[in-house]
């Protein structure tokens, strides 16, 4: 079974001071946009492919379209709150790891048996553990 990668795309963009907030959706559609090479490749030192990659958009990012590689799934509410469910209802029974560095999200997908690594896994140039 594929490693289910779920990466929290308000979080991840945040990480990064690059005007982001100007331009939310397009913040959004620009991490969508690197995250296919990962799809294919798998993230080095953390998980290799296959693996379904799930980018989680909240607020004005909704909407946001997935892509070839790159499942989106845009929150109703929280974005949390859905990367939490997303752990709970498919990554029973397969590896899941969670993009994030938000310390209560850590905890709560952590607690579900989710493996977690930060933002710079998926920011180019990043790679590897953070």
């Amino acid at each position: 079974m594929d490693s289910l990668v779920i990466v929290d795309a308000a979080n991840v963009v945040g990480s990064v001071p690059d005007g982001w907030w100007r331009d939310r959706r397009g913040a959004a559609e620009r991490l969508r946009d690197a995250l296919p090479p990962y799809a294919a490749q798998g993230l080095p030192g953390l998980v290799a492919p296959p693996l379904e990659l799930v980018l989680v958009v909240e607020g004005a990012a909704r909407g946001v379209s997935s892509v070839e590689g790159v499942r989106v799934e845009s929150a109703a509410g929280s974005g949390d709150d859905r990367i939490v469910a997303l752990v709970a209802q498919e990554g029973d029974g397969r590896d899941c790891l969670v993009v994030t560095a938000d310390r209560e999200l850590r905890r709560r997908v952590e607690a579900l048996g989710a493996r977690v690594t930060g933002p710079r896994a998926v920011r180019p140039g990043g790679g590897g553990r953070t």
